[in-house]
């Protein structure tokens, strides 16, 4: 067996420790740590590959069995030809889920909180006590929607249960709720879902059903008085959908560490607004998150070798 790492964002090296853990697993194969230049000419015998595999190394693989993402989000993987082939494709799904909810409640704060007019602000801030005070609001006895309820819409209802919040959700699947959630309604509840949300959150994955979701029909549902809140995928939102919608008080604000282009221009109208609060698509940040991407694989190729299903497998047909 041939195995061929490829580093990215998310992992950009592989310690040589993880590197005999992983020979081990995979009862001593060939293990090969690629790079851009290399890569293409590496995956040609490649069984296995940990990283992202384009269409053009795709069509040049030819034993391709197994590839495991480095990034929970696999839209870049759905080509036609990846798709709708027999390699299997796994990912850290569901083991993001944690960092990602800590990022979005401190953007959720600098709204809320006005933490973000203070900053901006500075030394001025003292001259505006008032104003600041007037507009800071209280998260207990509000309600989040949790707009996917997997590992990341999980991770957010517990926190907002400790911030005093109620819980509901919505998804696609029949999914258990949880002690913050009691049930978890469906697709055909959306409209209702929005109506009774003072924050929704967005914990989806990017797919064919929610790329441009977040729509004027959609903002148009929400209380005026409420936030939106996303730190999974940019696209699932109508950019110009969305700046109407803040700019005419359809909803009162964004806290986004994601766009839906990126990197978001400078001439996008989001800059400007002060109900919004961004960051770069850097909520995927965790001195945590390498391990436990490790951990899975290596877990998985002693499933692979042992002819056990494996953990985080994507369907590609759903995209998630």
């Amino acid at each position: 067996m041939k195995i061929v790492i490829i580093p990215g964002l998310t992992l950009p090296r592989v310690p040589e420790s993880d590197l005999e853990r992983i020979r081990r697993a995979a009862n001593g194969a060939e293990v090969v740590v690629s790079d851009s230049r290399s890569a293409l000419t590496d995956v040609v015998d490649a069984d296995v590959v940990l990283g992202l595999v384009t269409r053009p190394m795709y069509l040049a693989a030819k034993k391709l069995r197994w590839v495991h993402a480095i990034a929970s989000g696999v839209d870049s993987f759905l080509y036609d030809e990846f798709r709708l082939g027999e390699v299997t494709l796994t990912s850290e799904k569901g083991l993001v889920g944690e960092h990602l909810a800590d990022h979005a409640f401190g953007l959720l704060l600098m709204l809320t909180r006005q933490l973000a007019t203070a900053l901006r602000l500075g030394p001025e801030a003292w001259n505006h006590r008032p104003a600041i005070r007037a507009d800071e609001i209280e998260l207990t006895g509000s309600t989040m929607g949790l707009f996917g309820f997997g590992g990341t819409g999980r991770a957010m209802a517990r926190r907002a249960v400790a911030f005093g919040m109620h819980c509901i959700a919505l998804d696609r699947d029949p999914v258990p709720g949880s002690p913050e959630v009691d049930g978890v309604m469906r697709p055909d509840d959306f409209d209702d879902f929005l109506a009774r949300s003072d924050v929704v959150a967005i914990c989806c994955p990017l797919t064919p059903e929610t790329r441009g979701k977040f729509d004027a029909r959609a903002f148009a549902s929400m209380k005026s008085t409420a936030t939106l809140v996303n730190v999974t995928r940019g696209e699932v939102m109508v950019e110009d959908d969305l700046v109407h919608a803040l700019e005419s008080g359809l909803i009162r604000g964004a806290a986004l560490d994601v766009a839906p282009t990126e990197p978001l221009s400078a001439k996008s109208r989001l800059w400007a607004l002060p109900e919004v609060v961004m960051t770069p698509h850097t909520a995927g940040a965790s001195q945590f998150r390498t391990r436990r991407n490790l951990d899975r694989f290596v877990g998985n190729l002693e499933r692979l070798q042992r002819g056990e299903e494996l953990e985080g497998e994507i369907d590609k047909e759903l995209g998630y």
